[in-house]
């Protein structure tokens, strides 16, 4: 059996309509948003999930990222206040806070971005001299990205920070600053090789006054123990001598005892005088004193012979 056109027709028409209502459904990805207009007028700004636009009558206009986007600009001719013309380039981090202000507030952003920059580079640095420019760029760098974060708010655009990337002199002023650098390294190689040796001799004067200091202390020592060797001799002489002395004067003592013990006779204290006269007569004495009791020098020679006499056995 024959099926009749129409309905041919019909099935085409609508696969047809299911493939255009397919394609009219859009899925937002995270960290984008659509841009749909309706018949050429803005309509409504998309966030993540799923829409379905109006056949023949919506569509999506621009899709924009909400992620920060680092922008590489190339350098840039830049004068300093003291005429120095250098090259700069920078690094613009920016981030989309507003789809319909970015889709329709300028034709190009990032063209636009660029020249921003390239305008307030110049007139910053323009009021810097070369020094203060190469050693200022913190500073320079928060300046800009305050100014085209204020510049980019009615674009729909929110620039984070900007960044001078390389700041590059002429090529004369460039060797003058390599010879200064290399001169400053030097500098202060110098220095510290200084302080180094400053360092080295004030340890070896330190070694050497406390090695002084130690042969001093080993000295004073040495003499103490020598003046108390020298004391201790000398103590230890007199002792010795005290001791004789008292050993001398004892034997003394105990034949005195002796002699008044045996109850000696007149003639034998003759010769004990005769002894003691003996014996200071051999000292260095230059005076004698004679005792009054030696009668003279013949009565004690005769008083000393009878006492031999009688003490010698008879034959």
């Amino acid at each position: 059996m024959d099926i009749p056109m129409g309905i041919y027709a019909a099935l085409g028409i609508i696969v047809v309509l299911l493939i255009v209502i397919i394609s009219q459904i859009k899925i937002v990805p995270q960290s984008q948003v659509f841009i749909v207009e309706r018949l050429g007028a803005y309509r409504t700004t998309w966030d993540t999930g799923l829409h379905v636009l109006v056949p023949f009558i919506e569509r999506v206009a621009k899709k924009v990222s909400l992620k920060e986007f680092v922008v590489d600009f190339k350098p840039q001719p830049v004068i300093t206040k003291d005429n120095v013309t250098m090259q700069i380039d920078s690094v613009v981090f920016y981030q989309v806070t507003d789809a319909k202000l970015f889709t329709y507030g300028v034709n190009n952003p990032m063209s636009a971005i660029e020249n921003l920059t390239a305008t307030t580079l110049r007139n910053i640095v323009g009021e810097l001299d070369l020094d203060e420019t190469l050693t200022s760029r913190d500073t320079v760098n928060t300046k800009i990205t305050a100014i085209l974060d204020q510049a980019t708010d009615k674009w729909g655009i929110k620039v984070n920070r900007v960044e001078l990337k390389n700041i590059l002199p002429p090529r004369d002023i460039q060797d003058s600053m390599e010879r200064q650098m290399k001169a400053e390294r030097e500098r202060r190689e110098v220095m510290l090789r200084a302080e180094g040796e400053k360092k080295s001799q004030i340890l070896v004067a330190e070694g050497e006054k406390q090695s002084q200091i130690l042969k001093a202390e080993a000295v004073k020592e040495a003499t103490i123990l020598q003046a108390d060797a020298v004391r201790e001799k000398k103590i230890r002489e007199a002792e010795g001598e005290a001791q004789a002395i008292r050993m001398v004067q004892e034997a003394y003592a105990d034949a005195l005892k002796i002699l008044s013990a045996a109850n000696p006779s007149e003639q034998v204290l003759a010769l004990k005088s005769l002894e003691a006269l003996q014996k200071v007569a051999d000292g260095r004495s230059t005076k004698i004193i004679i005792p009054s009791n030696i009668q003279g020098l013949a009565g004690l020679t005769t008083s000393v012979k009878e006492l031999l006499d009688s003490q010698l056995p008879q034959s």
